[in-house]
């Protein structure tokens, strides 16, 4: 969506902070030995405490309130209760939501507790990449030229991204115009950022996988080549100088 009035401003603002700190909530909260389910449910109580809606589940009948991926798993995981957590999972939640007609999402991969596996240095990666990405995009930027520093940053720090995933506008529902934003450069998009836009810029930083894979259960995401991936994103308002970030209050750079 295109930001026109304060009123809009102020819906964006209400969405981002019911997804923000939901998000937040669910990364505090977690814990070894917890089940997917079981953080699930926290986030779901926290939402309702917004008055918000699962965006996943009134887009695409979700089966949850928010998406858990863990370790191999890329994105759109399925919370479970058969699905326990351990010391040193890779985790991403992933929390997107709908309040009174306006939309947010966001994002965050995070070691769980002591990182036994060794996947701290991709998280960081992803949310450094996240960071240089946002504070890059202004009104007039090509969508593209975004996604080609995304993918040189990662090939920069020895990792690669995923070409099926990518971030998207949003607003008045939960992808939008100006359609795909893209984690490499794809030249044939000549879309620029335009001022006053709302999007979510997700990064997707993986360590083996080019494109990510649907498993049977039609949902759940792997890697193609396999190995782990860790995803940011924010929701923001494009302007002509440094955006808006709605989410920033999710604490994923802290």
């Amino acid at each position: 969506m295109s930001i026109t009035k304060e009123a809009e401003l102020i819906g964006m603002q209400k969405a981002s902070e019911a997804v923000a700190h939901t998000l937040r909530e669910m990364r505090d909260f977690a814990r070894p030995g917890m089940t997917t389910k079981q953080l699930d449910d926290h986030g779901a109580k926290t939402l309702m405490d917004f008055g918000a809606k699962s965006a996943p589940y009134l887009a695409y009948g979700f089966p949850g309130w928010t998406c858990i991926s863990v370790n191999n798993e890329f994105c759109h995981g399925i919370p479970s209760d058969k699905r326990i957590l351990k010391e040193g999972d890779l985790v991403n939640i992933d929390v997107s939501a709908e309040l009174d007609g306006f939309w947010s999402d966001n994002g965050n991969s995070f070691v769980l507790g002591e990182d036994v596996n060794g996947h701290q240095k991709l998280v960081d990666a992803s949310k450094q990449i996240l960071y240089k990405a946002i504070h890059s995009i202004k009104g007039g930027v090509r969508l593209s030229d975004i996604g080609y520093l995304i993918e040189t940053e990662a090939k920069r720090h020895g990792y690669k991204v995923i070409k099926n995933l990518t971030g998207h506008g949003i607003g008045r529902s939960l992808h939008e115009e100006p359609g795909d934003i893209a984690n490499y450069r794809d030249r044939s998009n000549l879309t620029r950022f335009r001022k006053n836009s709302v999007v979510a810029i997700e990064t997707f930083i993986s360590t083996t996988s080019t494109y990510a894979e649907t498993l049977g259960d039609g949902w759940t995401m792997v890697g193609n080549r396999g190995g782990f991936m860790a995803q940011h994103e924010h929701t923001i308002v494009v302007t002509d100088r440094e955006p808006i970030i709605l989410t920033g209050m999710n604490g994923v750079w802290n």
